[in-house]
C-alpha cells in the first residue's frame, strides 16, 4: 500500500496555462525529461563543477521560496523549513525527514528516502543528490536571518542511498564558522 501524501493544491490560469502552486508558478515536467538533462550537463561540466552551479542556483531559489511561502502561509522558524521539507517531498524529488534541527546554531539533518535520482540512476556508489545541497542551506539561511540570526549556513551530503551500504540519503547543514569563505 503507498503512502498517501497530502495534496498539493495546483491552479491553473485558464488564460495564460500557468501552473501555480500556492502563490509561486511552477513547471510541470517528466522526471525522465529532468533527469535526461542533468545527465547531459554533468557529463559535459563534471560533477563537481556541475555541483558548484547547481550550489548557487539552489540556494538562491531556496531562499526565494521560504520567503515567499512563509508570507503565503504565515509561517515562521522551524514551520518554513517543516513546509519546504513537506513540498519536495510532495513534487517527487522523494520523501525528506527532518532528523534534527536547531536554527539557532543554524543546524539541520535531513534524511532522504525514495530519491528521483537513485530511482533513475541505481547503486553507482556515489552521491547523486548534491543539487539539494544549496537548497537546504538557502532554506535555513532565509529562515534564520527571518528571525534575527546573524550567520550564514553551508550544506553538504554525508551519504546517498546509490551508495553501497547505504539504504537512504543524509544531509547536514552547518553555520559557517566566522572567517570561512566557504559560503554558499
Amino acid at each position: 500500500m503507498g503512502h498517501k501524501a497530502p495534496e498539493v493544491p495546483i491552479n491553473v490560469d485558464e488564460e495564460t496555462g500557468v501552473w501555480t502552486t500556492d502563490a509561486l508558478p511552477m513547471l510541470y515536467v517528466p522526471r525522465h525529461f529532468f533527469m535526461n538533462n542533468h545527465t547531459v550537463i554533468e557529463d559535459a561540466l563534471g560533477a563537481d563543477k556541475y555541483a558548484e552551479i547547481l550550489y548557487q542556483a539552489g540556494y538562491k531559489s531556496a531562499y526565494y521560496w521560504c520567503q515567499q511561502e512563509a508570507k503565503e502561509h504565515d509561517i515562521f522558524g522551524v514551520e518554513v523549513f517543516e513546509h519546504y521539507m513537506l513540498r519536495l517531498s510532495q513534487r517527487g524529488w522523494g520523501i525528506f525527514s527532518i532528523e534534527d534541527i536547531d536554527l539557532e546554531k543554524g543546524y539541520a539533518k535531513v534524511r532522504l528516502d525514495h530519491s528521483a535520482f537513485v530511482y533513475h540512476y541505481g547503486k553507482v556508489n556515489r552521491k547523486l543528490e548534491y543539487m539539494f545541497t544549496g537548497w537546504f542551506a538557502g532554506a535555513m539561511d532565509q529562515i534564520v536571518e527571518r528571525l534575527g540570526y546573524s550567520l550564514t549556513t553551508h550544506a553538504e551530503q554525508l551519504q546517498s542511498e546509490a551508495e553501497e551500504g547505504c539504504n537512504h540519503g543524509v544531509f547536514e547543514v552547518k553555520a559557517i564558522n566566522e572567517g570561512d569563505t566557504t559560503r554558499h
